[in-house]
């Protein structure tokens, strides 16, 4: 561990007068700037939690009753206890999965290293209800083409596989977002991680497993801790596999229970609200904790010895790649064809029809002016998410990390807050501030409004992953161009953002496909003039329209497969190699 203590030494250099000056200036600037858009929100929705009446009454009346009604919601308990269970479940089996496909993509001489990314990429990028879609026409108790398949061969009575369980849950979401989006957020970290230091322990006579037993998953804590408390807010908040695939067997959980509440007749915003809050309470713990093991640790391991080499498999290389390949095709080809197929179908699920398949459903939506308005609203949407995200979340983790600003605990802890909230919770936050603020107030209904709603429901993501990879840039970097003569802002572009060129390509990414697939943040605040592809998914959905519904799903895949791969094109250019 000495290597370790050497490149966490601590500072010398102290910053002149007028540099410390304009450091603290842009550091306010950026936290006033995230009081006002995360914040102010968050306070208007604990205002509105304790409103009897504060959407469609006159009186507004001041009390408890929220809190009380929403608790004594039938089923509530149970709920929870589904909701505990899944996402433990979840969790226990995704994360050491990510973490090793990671380990072995990064850290070993793995064949086919770009393919297994790129098909982890993919997965991430399929929109979560076409990818349910594609599963239940596949494991369908009744109609399931699986079960079909394996009825007829070896004479079953009753189908093997339900879709509709408490497994073929756990099953969806390890095979939608769990194992994928862990994958990704963990690659950057694993690649920068200093080879010396496995080296190091090798040569004492640690066998691999050894090694990344004590050394390598230590000094990656951070990116693991933040990539598990991630997950968990989303697990936690994720209600469209349950919603689907929950009701034929009675499972609800929390999410679920907040949408019916939202949905129902009149709508209980107030209850809804009190879960949504009740999720942030429940994550709080576990941001404390991950803010206290970075602050009292060093893991720092890129410095200016930096070295990567890679762990040779011998023979072990073919067998784990095809293991790992066959899991990545599992989880894109699959569902990806099925969605497809679902374009094409005359009903969609059914294959006992005289007539099975059609190109009139593409016809009909190609022809549709509002299909390319809505192209159009997300294309700005996102790419401007995308572009400004990258640039505001490095600020962000810059201060967190690297500053001794009094407010950057401050700052780096309401950065959870989005994802600490429910989506739909957040929306109507959002809604709130946009009719409540005189400033905002004339851009509603605007791109603009959709743009700061999806910036705030991806900081979270994109702070806490550029912040996990910052952590491992040595100071000395810095003090070189301070130095030399280089002003803050200065070092910033040309030494940090360079060294982060990755991950910070992997952010971008992130959150455009956030953008391209949000509906619960934007949907309280999307009108006819800015609606962009994924509530057009929904409008079609709503209608009993599954067909075009998931042709705009396909090409909302398509339009962000295809920035993704300009921008891993630009990846392999910049900063460190990503394979």
């Amino acid at each position: 561990m000495a290597a370790i203590e050497a490149a966490a030494a601590p500072s010398r250099w102290r910053p002149s007068l007028g540099r410390h000056v304009l450091r603290n200036t842009v550091c306010t600037l950026v936290l006033l700037a995230m009081a006002l858009f995360v914040l102010y929100p968050l306070v208007l929705l604990v205002y509105g939690s304790f409103l009897t009446d504060e959407i469609t009454g006159t009186a507004k009346t001041f009390s408890v009753d929220n809190w009380i009604t929403a608790w004594q919601q039938p089923g509530m308990v149970q709920a929870i206890v589904n909701t505990i269970k899944r996402v433990v479940v979840t969790e226990a089996i995704s994360l050491p999965t990510a973490v090793f496909i990671a380990w072995l993509v990064a850290r070993t001489d793995l064949p086919g290293k770009k393919i297994i990314d790129n098909f982890f990429w993919i997965a991430l990028f399929l929109p979560s209800l076409p990818v349910v879609l594609g599963w239940i026409l596949l494991f369908d108790p009744d109609n399931g083409l699986i079960n079909k398949w394996l009825m007829s061969t070896f004479g079953l009575t009753h189908p093997p596989l339900d879709i509709y369980t408490f497994w073929g849950i756990v099953f969806v979401h390890l095979a939608a977002r769990s194992v994928s989006a862990k994958y990704i957020f963990l690659a950057p970290a694993f690649r920068n991680f200093d080879g010396s230091l496995e080296e190091a322990s090798t040569m004492v006579g640690s066998s691999p497993f050894g090694t990344i037993r004590r050394i390598v998953i230590p000094i990656l804590m951070p990116a693991i801790l933040i990539t598990m408390a991630i997950s968990l807010t989303h697990s936690l908040e994720s209600f469209e596999i349950e919603l689907i695939l929950g009701p034929p067997t009675s499972f609800y959980v929390f999410s679920t229970k907040m949408y019916s509440l939202i949905q129902g007749n009149p709508p209980m915003f107030g209850a809804a609200t009190v879960l949504g809050l009740t999720v942030l309470i429940a994550i709080l713990p576990l941001v404390v904790w991950q803010q206290r093991l970075i602050s009292t640790r060093s893991f720092v391991t890129v410095t200016s010895h930096f070295q990567k080499r890679l762990l040779r498999l011998r023979r072990l290389r073919w067998p784990i790649f095809s293991i790992i390949a066959g899991l990545a095709l599992v989880i894109t080809v699959v569902p990806t064809v099925c969605l497809v197929a679902g374009t094409f179908m005359n009903l969609f699920g059914h294959f006992d029809l005289a007539v099975v398949w059609t190109t009139a459903h593409w016809r009909r939506v190609l022809a549709d002016p509002v299909l390319l308005h809505s192209m159009h609203n997300t294309l700005v949407m996102a790419g401007s998410a995308a572009l400004i995200g990258v640039v505001w979340f490095s600020f962000v983790a810059y201060i967190s990390v690297r500053t001794r600003y009094p407010g950057r605990r401050a700052l780096d802890f309401m950065t959870w807050f989005p994802a600490t909230l429910p989506g739909i919770i957040l929306g109507l936050g959002l809604l709130w501030m946009f009719l409540t603020v005189p400033l905002f107030k004339p851009l509603y209904g605007t791109l603009f409004v959709l743009i700061i709603a999806v910036l705030i429901n991806s900081v979270t993501t994109g702070v806490q992953l550029i912040k996990s990879n910052m952590v491992q840039i040595g100071y000395e970097l810095e003090e070189a161009s301070f130095i030399a003569g280089g002003s803050w802002l200065y070092t910033f572009r040309r030494v940090i953002l360079p060294l982060l060129g990755p991950v910070l390509i992997s952010v971008a990414l992130l959150t455009f496909n956030s953008a391209a697939r949000n509906i619960s943040s934007i949907v309280m605040i999307v009108t006819g003039d800015n609606r962009p592809l994924s509530l057009l998914q929904i409008d079609y959905m709503a209608d009993g329209q599954y067909e075009p519904a998931a042709i705009v799903g396909f090409i909302i895949v398509l339009l962000t497969l295809g920035v993704a791969f300009i921008a891993r094109t630009i990846t392999r250019r910049v900063g460190m190699r990503t394979v």
